[in-house]
């Protein structure tokens, strides 16, 4: 792993990345978060019995737009013409939601960013419809799942 920073300039102030000399090539990245909850909750969001509306199709439009939003979010993150965002959905049955986030761009950085936003604004998403029934909802273990592309190559968590 190359320790070497990238986001100081010459007098150590930070600054973004310059890809301007990086080949533009395919690159593609998933995230992964859960968010525990009440068995109620979770029965009533896939019920669609929630007084906010359909959670699972708000939150999933959220989680793109986060996606397509993250350089305004990150500072140091480029903005990227992101060429698919997908959103998925499963559940363990009992009181767990985990949302999955994949991202893929034809461009010059990698997307991880891009990937991990749209998974916690997703969380969020369904933490804001929820909470007048579920207070004690969690947002946990997010994490990259899965990247490709790149100079650091294929990586998928162990």
């Amino acid at each position: 792993m190359n320790n070497e920073l990238t986001h100081f300039n010459e007098q150590e102030r930070a600054k973004m990345v310059d890809v301007t000399d990086k080949k533009v090539n395919y690159r593609m990245a998933t995230a992964q978060a859960t968010v525990k909850m009440t068995q109620e909750t979770l029965q009533r969001i896939k019920a669609g019995q929630v007084k906010k509306g359909d959670v699972l199709a708000v939150a999933q439009v959220a989680g793109i737009m986060a996606a397509k939003k993250t350089s305004e979010l990150i500072p140091m993150c480029h903005l990227l013409l992101l060429s698919g965002v997908d959103i998925l959905f499963t559940d363990n049955e009992v009181d767990t939601l985990t949302i999955q986030a994949t991202v893929k761009v034809n461009g010059q950085t990698g997307v991880e960013m891009e990937a991990l936003t749209a998974c916690q604004i997703t969380a969020l998403t369904v933490y804001d419809m929820c909470k007048a029934m579920d207070k004690s909802m969690v947002i946990t273990d997010c994490h990259l799942v899965e990247k490709i592309g790149g100079k650091s190559g294929h990586y998928t968590k162990q």
